[in-house]
């Protein structure tokens, strides 16, 4: 439609006639729809000598710059499983020796059709309260700060679905790095799915005095989590139940989960779903997702340098082998710490 042409280029100020010329140049080389070259060019208010001039023109060094650009752009959205957007795009360039403008990178993202993914979690209550149990006090009063690995950790469950039914995935988050120090997947919502989780988390992190913040599921308030806190010097403490906030470090971590794997497969058996889980926690988000609130590093990066400026050993290294409590009736879940007496 000859109206679509002047929305390229204005017959007064051309502004990026380069644009046009590419519209030409891709119509051109389709054989089975492309226009009279001559017709095109007065459609469009450019000169057919034009054309053919900037057909035999290099690229200029800004167009190249630009092309070597979008490449890195590209491999650096594919790497994040097509998730990042701009700012951690531009994040990852700069951590590889790249700099360019946010404007540039967005631009560039634009025109190659690449986006990022959003986060747009509903909370779905999955706590069931025993009433039977006291809970632990609220140690944390939403203030999901600390200012060292190990001072507090925020745990959680969620499930995720298949075509056979639901894998669960109990998960412990330190509240420093957003790093998942324990984790652990199952069939069933247990008390020995936490405890598992619990479990990797003290074998690969060795706390001291802890704060396990967590929901009043009944999961956490049964005996068995309690006798291995106290068995462990872990503190437990509580939120109040269907609160969302009183929990939000967990939900956000499930919202990431949610929008960047789970609504973008769709897992045919169990065994596909660990899988996926294991890789994106493990082999993705702890060595490489990067976090706005860390300074656009990775949870483990993140603690690598805190150890370098205060000259400790990182806390890093998964476990080879399954952990399950004292208390625990029954391997439910395949996390893989070593089982302790």
């Amino acid at each position: 439609h000859p109206g679509k042409g002047y929305g390229l280029v204005c017959r007064q100020t051309r502004q990026d006639v380069h644009r046009v010329y590419e519209l030409m140049s891709a119509n051109q080389a389709d054989t089975k729809s492309r226009f009279p070259l001559r017709t095109m060019c007065r459609v469009l208010g450019v000169s057919s000598s034009g054309y053919h001039d900037w057909l035999g023109r290099r690229p200029s060094a800004r167009q190249t710059a630009n092309a070597r650009l979008a490449e890195q752009i590209l491999q650096v959205h594919q790497a994040s499983d097509g998730t990042y957007g701009m700012p951690r795009v531009r994040a990852q360039l700069r951590a590889e020796g790249h700099s360019a403008s946010r404007k540039r990178i967005a631009r560039l993202m634009r025109q190659a059709g690449l986006r990022g993914v959003s986060r747009r979690r509903s909370f779905v209550v999955t706590t069931e309260r025993d009433k039977r149990q006291r809970p632990a006090p609220d140690l944390v009063n939403r203030r999901f700060r600390a200012d060292a690995p190990n001072q507090l950790w925020v745990a959680d469950m969620t499930y995720v679905p298949t075509w056979t039914g639901f894998v669960y995935l109990a998960m412990v988050l330190d509240a420093f790095s957003r790093k998942v120090v324990g984790w652990a997947m199952g069939e069933q919502m247990t008390a020995d799915l936490v405890i598992s989780a619990l479990n990797m988390a003290l074998h690969t992190r060795r706390p001291d005095a802890v704060i396990h913040h967590s929901d009043q599921g009944s999961q956490y308030t049964s005996i068995a989590f309690g006798n291995r806190c106290r068995e462990m010097g872990v503190r437990p403490s509580m939120g109040t139940v269907g609160d969302a906030y009183d929990n939000a470090m967990a939900e956000s971590f499930f919202a990431t989960l949610e929008c960047e794997l789970i609504e973008r497969r769709s897992f045919k058996t169990k065994a596909e779903a660990r899988t996926a889980l294991f890789t994106w926690i493990e082999g993705w988000y702890n060595p490489h997702r990067l976090h706005s609130s860390l300074g656009y590093l990775s949870p483990t990066k993140y603690e690598q340098e805190f150890a370098a400026n205060n000259d400790r050993a990182p806390s890093t290294g998964l476990p080879t082998a399954a952990l399950r409590s004292s208390q625990a009736t029954h391997a439910a879940v395949d996390n893989p710490a070593p089982e302790t007496a």
